[in-house]
């Protein structure tokens, strides 16, 4: 059995841009980064960051152009594709960008609108419990209290998540 699947949660570094093909199809490019956060043998903190090109089509297209803006917490879920062009210098280039199949929007940033708690991102509502690292039995919730721009109280769902709780094979989805 062959698998081609990326999930990736990063921050969008400019507005995606919409464009349609000749069909009339919507398409829309953005970047995502991502990082890592390390301490080497030093006890120096380290960062490594990485750029992702996403492209998405359809109505995804569309949702990602109207509602994704710079510096936009995102949950993007698809495949890699690679693809290969000559540039104007008739040299061949090629480029590996994410093919989105499920796209699902951070929470909105407070002060912006929204007339709503920010909640706080969220896997996808199908992903099954393995998926997000939490279950039924071993996943709850807290609140804590925010402040919005305008003062009013805002409560962020905090999720915990029990680590000590004994994984059992059947709970295994492989």
């Amino acid at each position: 059995m062959n698998v081609n699947k990326v999930i990736i949660v990063g921050r969008v570094t400019a507005d995606p841009q919409l464009r349609q093909t000749q069909g009339g199809n919507p398409v829309a490019s953005f970047s995502i980064a991502t990082n890592r956060v390390w301490t080497n043998k030093a006890g120096a903190k380290q960062e490594e960051v990485e750029f992702h090109n996403i492209v998405a089509w359809g109505r995804t297209a569309e949702v990602a152009s109207q509602y994704l803006t710079k510096g936009a917490l995102v949950f993007v879920e698809g495949r890699l594709q690679t693809r290969s062009w000559t540039d104007k210098q008739n040299q061949q280039r090629k480029t590996t960008e994410i093919i989105c199949e499920r796209l699902q929007l951070g929470p909105k940033p407070l002060g912006s609108g929204g007339g709503g708690p920010s909640g706080g991102f969220r896997p996808p509502q199908n992903a099954p419990a393995s998926d997000t690292g939490q279950s039924s039995a071993s996943a709850s919730s807290q609140t804590k209290p925010l402040q919005s721009d305008s003062g009013q109280a805002v409560e962020e769902e905090i999720p915990v998540i029990d680590i000590n709780e004994e994984v059992k094979p059947e709970d295994l989805p492989f």
